[in-house]
């Protein structure tokens, strides 16, 4: 590969990063707040593979006038083509209920609990509800009417969970966040579904087997199918 040719990589490579950071495509790699930085990379690769072609064209015409010769570029440099071409034709789906099954949940004590939205039924995360259903003993939920949305898991025995993986950084390190279901479901549980539930606190808790970790119940009231939202992590328990 000559110099040409890297910098030809080097463009391509810059201009993947700047498309997946454009589209949203990024999201199935790295949290939200990460987007300044894959944008400035792509620039910084586009702005290195025009350097290199600048640069290589200089020295071809100083070795031009003096009649020097060229050498040849390791073949190993070809290997940059690789996270390109993944990048490009294998972009992966977002994590879903074979990592959650296999991982502990990833619930957490909050330091404090915001005030519960005024709306009816209330919107909440899937780590808002666990985490006031686990730690807060449902205080701030008793008579109120929650709405969570989340992917289904269904353990060996087919009991269902509402699954949100959180987020620190990137989907290397994405955790299992999970709400053990009960009251009216559907009749036909897909994994991997999502779905939006209404419903009301359980008291019920179980313990996950993988880790231990605390998994609280959420009573459904009505549940139904909604698309895959555009970024489908949860970061809400690091902002």
């Amino acid at each position: 590969m000559n110099r040409q040719s890297q910098a030809a990589v080097l463009f391509l490579l810059g201009a993947a990063l700047l498309h997946a950071g454009g589209t949203g495509l990024y999201l199935r790699y790295v949290k939200e707040g990460l987007r300044p930085l894959l944008l400035a990379a792509g620039v910084v690769l586009i702005a290195a593979a025009v350097a290199t072609v600048w640069y290589e064209r200089r020295r071809a015409r100083a070795a031009a006038r003096s009649h020097g010769h060229a050498h040849p570029e390791p073949r190993i440099s070809w290997l940059l083509l690789l996270p390109l071409l993944a990048l490009i034709l294998v972009a992966p789906p977002a994590l879903g209920s074979y990592s959650a099954l296999r991982s502990g949940t990833a619930l957490q004590k909050p330091y404090a609990y915001g005030a519960l939205p005024t709306a009816d039924p209330a919107p909440l995360s899937v780590i808002d509800y666990a985490s006031r259903a686990a730690y807060g003993h449902g205080r701030s939920l008793h008579g109120r009417t929650v709405r969570v949305t989340g992917f289904l898991a269904l353990d060996h025995s087919g009991a269902p969970y509402l699954v949100r993986m959180a987020l620190n950084c990137c989907a290397a390190d994405a955790q299992p966040v999970k709400i053990a279901l009960t009251g009216t479901l559907p009749p036909v549980l897909r994994p991997d579904a999502w779905l939006e539930v209404t419903g009301t606190y359980s008291p019920r808790l179980t313990r996950d087997p993988v880790n231990g970790g605390p998994i609280p119940y959420l009573k459904v009231t009505s549940a139904k199918p909604v698309p895959v939202p555009h970024d489908p992590y949860d970061e809400t328990w690091n902002t």
